[in-house]
Formats: C-alpha cells, structure tokens, sequence
C-alpha cells in the first residue's frame, strides 16, 4: 500500500485532533504531527477496518495513551501486535527513535508500513505472528525495550513480548485493572520468561503501567507454538 497524500486527509479531523491533543505535549509542532497521525489513522480506518477508534476523540485518547509509557522505552524498541500503531507511532513521532512493530495482520501491516512512509519515520514492520518473530534471531533478544498494547492477559503479552527483550532491558505492558490474580500470574510467568515483575506504575483511571525487567535468557522453548499462550497461558 502506498501513503496516501497529505490533500487526501480530512481538514475536520486534522482541525479536531489539533485541538483535542494541545495538551498532550508541550511542543506545538510535536502536537500538529500527532494530530496528522490521527488523521491518516481514520482515513486508513474509513478504507480498511484497522482500529476500534471512529472518532477524533477515540483516536486522540488513543494517542495520549500511548504517550504515558515514553519515559520507559529506550531504543532499539519493539511493539508488538501494533494494529493501527498505537503506541509505537506516537513514541517515534515524540522521541524519533526507530520502531520495529511486529503486526500478523496482513492489512494492519501494509497501513503501517504507509504510516511510516507517509509521516517521514525511521522503522520497520514485521508482518509475522509474535510466536515466529520470538524465534528469528534478527529479533528475538535483540530490543532494550518493548511494549504490547491490548493483546490479550498479562501472562500472555509476557511470553509473548520478553522473548524479543536482551537481558537488562525492559518490557512494557499496559494493562487495565490488575487484581490480584493476574499480578501472581504475571509475576510467576514472568520468573518463568527469565524477568521480573519491577514495577506497576498508574497511568490514570484504572490503567497501569507494569514494567517486567529481563535478567536471564528466555528458555528457547518460549513462545510456545501459535495460540498456546491464550488457550494455556502460563501460571494462570
């Protein structure tokens, strides 16, 4: 898929986004780039069903979300099961690192690559599965750090992303309420990957950021074949 050109995007939804994200970054220019993201996220959305989000609100909720794990992510960084790009993209837009997301939907994965293209950004799209991109060994421990957005349980998104972290870095979840269930789950699975439940951190509401830290290699029977960790997933 090509980028589609600047004049395609809708001047309400830029005008709109503008002004729903004026507060979310400090840098005027920053905000007009985020917002041009936003753009071309419901225009790819009106042709190919990419996201949830059908709204500039929806959209740039989507955004400052995806901005509260900034201050964790170093490169080079991977996102896992990226779909529209949240949170990667915003993280390159801010921070101008260079992002490798790893999207198994074959249309998810062209828009990507067209939102890369077409917002000028460094990075590359994996369009694989992350049970198979765990193994490559391009990828698997190569990454300082990595996030997973709304992928599946705790202990899921832990096997699925600490197989693609090098010892000493950091996974990045973002999860919504966590009970106590799924903190035991996730800290037991996490021993189990080779890393450690470090931190759970507030991100508003009842949305938390949980870092895992990597300390030893993952068992290279991890990730399990495609599927396993949903319908088993560990420790739970």
């Amino acid at each position: 898929m090509r980028p589609w050109p600047v004049e395609a995007l809708a001047e309400s939804d830029l005008a709109e986004l503008e002004e729903l994200l004026a507060g979310v970054y400090p840098d005027e220019a920053i905000v007009g780039r985020l917002a041009r993201y936003g753009s071309l996220v419901l225009e790819a959305n009106r042709r190919v069903n990419i996201t949830g989000a059908k709204t500039a609100a929806d959209v740039a909720a989507h955004i400052a979300d995806s901005l509260s794990v900034l201050p964790y992510v170093h490169p080079p960084y991977v996102d896992v099961g990226s779909g529209a790009g949240f949170p990667a993209i915003p993280i390159a837009i801010v921070s101008g690192i260079d992002v490798t997301m790893i999207e198994s939907t074959g249309k998810k994965a062209h828009v990507l690559e067209a939102l890369l293209a077409g917002l000028a950004l460094p990075g590359r799209v994996v369009a694989e599965r992350a049970e198979i991109a765990g193994h490559q060994a391009e990828l698997r421990e190569q990454f300082v750090s990595g996030t997973c957005r709304a992928v599946a349980g705790g202990s899921v998104t832990a096997e699925l992303l600490l197989p693609l972290v090098r010892i000493g870095g950091t996974a990045v979840l973002q999860r919504g309420r966590l009970d106590e269930g799924e903190r035991a789950s996730l800290e037991d699975a996490a021993l189990v990957l080779g890393g450690r439940l470090d931190e759970i951190l507030p991100a508003g509401g009842e949305r938390r950021i949980v870092l895992l830290k990597k300390d030893r290699g993952t068992p290279l029977r991890f990730p399990r074949r495609t599927g396993t960790a949903k319908k088993r997933p560990l420790c739970s």
